[in-house]
């Protein structure tokens, strides 16, 4: 099969002889005929290759890949040395299941250490023989581990998965030969390739089959009759380790018509406990598993692919793809490293959903609005991406099966995930928050939230609410009032009527000249039907952020009343409200204080003088007056 894939095995070659330890037989090329090994494996290999224009036999030394090959008696050689049958896995080869958390990799690999070998190995370009290609490759490696990296490179960026070829099979061939000449195969020929290479290398190398859950994959599906991927297990350091080239060079598109070259390093020595999750050896001792898991496990496992690994994610719970609603409601939750963002799709939207996000993972509560089957993917990018990373990948797929619709969890379209502070909010610059569930719930319309800014910025914030009660921009941002104090931030908030409203919240740096930037959201839900707050009182750009209303701070002024201002200011020479009438404000310690009569006027505005020599006021805040 190919990535994600696992259908792509080719079933039109005859079976070759298997032992019953499942060892393959020799593999005849078809023009050359293969060495004949003849005598133990201890003491020195005899070899009689046999060379068509000569009918007698020579009997020549095997020698192992020294510096400089020989050629023998004018014949090539090839200078191999054939390995021996590879052993069955035993105890010594076994890893622990669950994994545990620890390396993504069955042996440490450095790989900054092997840049300039995968450099060199990509530039190889020999497609004559294979002996030669590996010839080639070797002459930069020195280790075992270095001859199958050497190896693996080569195979992940030259040999590509040929998706006619598994559309047509009676045409294909997976020999090693005609898959380098091709350029191309299906999993079947990138393992035999791999492991043919492997054995000219002088490592032991085997070729599995089994089921994989690659393209064509349906969440909660059973895995019935013949094996349908092919990858490879070699011996290095003492132990089998596993891999797959045929994921590791790339993937196929939805339509199974185009495959498309990228790398994924996950595939190389791929931890066992792992590698399990999309690979099913048809021998279970292949797993290199203690304990295996039996085919049933692996079809109920939930499917975490590569990018879930290399993102640094290291559990999702439920462990199980399919998940039932429970009163209308499903919840998801994803345990990682520090600093990764997430979102979701539910049928494509996340509109259905709450997310929040917490320092070493993320919560989901998802509310599907119909009953059904549905699909929940959920994606993840680290916070810290370089640009060619910035983008969302998928991480997990599980299918919502809702029996039940809870009507009363509709969220408003403004809603934006993730919900509620988190450290995101925190490196922003929104510390201790006053509130840090996503949902706040109010009884009398009214709430106050209160944050530490520990950056020099300003906020900006907004009310956003759905349908006939949507509220005007200007509107929205009056229903929120700002008090500053030295470096706290209440933000009180005060609802135009029942329901339920969106909270946002923008910054910038004070020194910055652009644009506010969206930060974090909360969901403020009311049911009180009775509540029916008025906006605040408009403020002007010569109302400082450190100023603050004690009184009125009702935006909508009684007609015909007397009304009592108090106001805190500093660095001002003079306060007058004007109304029908001019009322001046008097000075008593940091407020400003007087009565105003709203009789005769719509609208109310307090003015400042700035400097007692200057003529000329600013206006600072605005109110309306009820009309009669």
């Amino acid at each position: 099969g190919s990535k994600g894939d696992g259908n792509g095995n080719s079933r039109s070659q005859p079976r070759q002889g298997t032992d019953l330890n499942g060892r393959r037989g020799p593999t005849v090329p078809c023009e050359q005929t293969p060495p004949i090994t003849s005598g133990t494996d201890k003491g020195t290999q005899v070899t009689v290759e046999i060379h068509h224009e000569d009918s007698s036999p020579h009997l020549i030394k095997r020698l192992s890949l020294g510096k400089g090959s020989q050629r023998l008696r004018g014949h090539d050689n090839k200078g191999f040395q054939k390995t021996e049958a590879p052993r069955p896995p035993g105890a010594k080869d076994l890893h622990a299941y669950p994994w545990d958390k620890s390396s993504l990799k069955s042996l440490p690999v450095d790989l900054q250490q092997l840049k300039k070998l995968d450099a060199y190995a990509l530039k190889v370009n020999v497609t004559n023989s294979v002996e030669e290609l590996v010839k080639a490759l070797l002459k930069q490696a020195r280790t075992d581990l270095e001859k199958v990296r050497a190896i693996w490179m080569w195979i992940c960026h030259h040999i590509e998965y040929d998706v006619v070829g598994y559309h047509n099979k009676s045409q294909l061939s997976s020999k090693p030969r005609d898959v380098l000449q091709m350029g191309k195969s299906i999993c079947e020929g990138y393992a035999e390739l791999f492991e043919h290479m492997c054995s000219l290398a002088g490592i032991q190398c085997k070729k599995l089959s089994g089921h994989a859950k690659g393209h064509g994959y349906k969440t909660g599906q059973t895995f019935t009759g013949d094996s349908d991927h092919a990858w490879n297990a070699v011996y290095l350091e003492g132990r089998w380790h596993l891999l797959d080239s045929t994921w590791g060079s790339g993937s196929v598109d939805d339509s199974f018509t185009k495959f498309t070259y990228r790398y994924n390093e996950f595939y190389f020595l791929t931890h066992p406990a792992l590698f399990i999750n999309n690979h099913f050896p048809d021998n279970s001792n292949w797993q290199l598993l203690k304990p295996t898991l039996t085919l049933k496990e692996f079809e109920n496992n939930m499917l975490h692919n590569s990018n879930f690994y290399t993102l640094g994610l290291l559990a999702a719970h439920p462990e199980t793809p399919i998940i039932q609603t429970v009163n209308g409601k499903a919840s998801v939750s994803v345990d990682c490293r520090a600093g990764t963002l997430f979102m979701f799709k539910l049928k494509g939207t996340d509109e259905h959903g709450l997310m929040t996000l917490k320092k070493h993972g993320m919560e989901l509560d998802i509310y599907p609005q119909k009953t059904g089957s549905h699909k929940l993917e959920i994606f993840a990018k680290p916070s810290k991406a370089e640009a060619s990373d910035d983008v969302y990948k998928c991480v997990l797929e599980y299918v919502v099966e809702c029996e039940s619709v809870d009507k009363a969890m509709r969220f408003p379209k403004d809603l934006h995930q993730p919900v509620g502070p988190s450290w995101f909010s925190e490196r922003q610059g929104f510390l201790r928050p006053s509130h840090s569930q996503p949902v706040l719930h109010t009884n009398d319309g009214r709430c106050s939230l209160t944050f530490t800014l520990s950056k020099d910025i300003s906020v900006l914030t907004s009310l956003h609410a759905d349908g006939s009660a949507s509220l005007a921009e200007d509107m929205g941002r009056r229903h929120v009032l700002q008090i500053h104090r030295r470096n706290q931030i209440e933000l009180k908030v005060q609802l135009p009527h029942a329901g339920d409203f969106v909270l946002k919240i923008y910054s910038k740096k004070k020194s910055d000249p652009g644009n506010y930037d969206y930060i974090f959201n909360y969901l403020i839900r009311c049911m009180n039907r009775e509540v029916k707050w008025p906006a605040f009182p408009q403020s002007y750009s010569k109302w400082l952020q450190d100023y603050e209303i004690l009184e009125p701070l009702s935006g909508l002024l009684p007609a015909n009343r007397n009304v009592q201002f108090k106001l805190k200011m500093h660095g001002i020479a003079k306060v007058l409200v004007q109304a029908e009438n001019t009322y001046p404000l008097t000075q008593n310690k940091d407020c400003w204080e007087g009565t105003c009569n709203t009789s005769g006027c719509r609208e109310v505005f307090v003015m400042v003088h700035e400097n007692a020599n200057h003529s000329f006021y600013s206006h600072v805040l605005k109110y309306e007056v009820e009309t009669q």
